[in-house]
């Protein structure tokens, strides 16, 4: 495995770095912002589609209906369970559903941020902005350990099943230990290689580093950062009373 690899990225929508982290940004801030109504609650719909959207079209459906269907049961579990639940297990409900519908729009951009964009792509983005390096090279590395993290723990649940190792037959303590043990282990493992790498490939270095990609700003480009703006500046306002709820 060849570590912190540039290669191409099968996608159908291609939008600069820049604009994906803008977009991570602005989900973030339109979930995480307080208040209600009208004008808030359509800004917010606008920024919760927008990840499952792009996921969708770069041809990860599978990876979006999944987060779409898991965003759907936290809202409907709190809609609809919650009215029948009371005591201890009722704030239980609450706390996990509204973690959950405020996280999995974030954490469906972070994976498509993470998904279709290389490291050559990243750091010639983070170049022309003028990003401290102290930033770039540790956001750089995660861009390889998220990638390689997934395909041990692959490994892993390929090697229980080869053992035979399930539910059924081991208790639930005994899998995640089959489980997590390893990974803690291979993801030490991967920090310590990704280092070595970025080090061979001059990550960090005081010259000028060079890349053969091509990025840039497109249609696709300002159609996101729009609708960012748009979502955030109402959601802004709204806060601020300048306009109404």
């Amino acid at each position: 495995m060849e570590l912190l690899q540039t290669g191409a990225v099968e996608r159908t929508v291609r939008l600069d770095p820049r604009t994906k982290l803008v977009l991570l940004v602005s989900v973030s801030t339109a979930l995480l912002v307080g208040g209600s109504g009208p004008v808030m609650d359509a800004a917010r719909v606008l920024m919760l589609l927008a990840p499952f959207a792009l996921l969708a079209v770069s041809g990860r459906i599978g990876a979006a209906a999944g987060l779409l269907v898991a965003y759907a049961a936290s809202w409907s579990l709190t809609a609809l369970a919650v009215p029948l639940v009371e005591g201890p297990l009722n704030f239980a409900i609450v706390a996990s559903c509204m973690i959950a519908s405020r996280f999995l729009p974030t954490i469906a951009t972070a994976y498509f941020v993470f998904a279709t964009t290389t490291v050559s792509e990243f750091m010639a983005a983070a170049e022309r902005v003028h990003a401290p390096q102290w930033l770039v090279i540790p956001l750089s590395v995660l861009f390889r350990f998220f990638p390689t993290l997934g395909e041990e723990a692959r490994a892993v649940g390929s090697a229980m099943r080869m053992r035979n190792l399930r539910l059924g037959k081991a208790g639930p303590v005994s899998l995640v230990e089959y489980r997590l043990v390893p990974l803690i282990s291979c993801a030490v493992q991967i920090g310590e290689d990704l280092s070595a790498a970025s080090l061979t490939r001059g990550l960090g270095a005081p010259v000028r580093r060079t890349n053969i990609c091509d990025i840039g700003f497109g249609a696709a480009d300002v159609v996101v950062w729009a609708a960012c703006a748009v979502s955030v500046g109402l959601l802004v306002a709204s806060s601020l009373g300048w306009i109404g709820a």
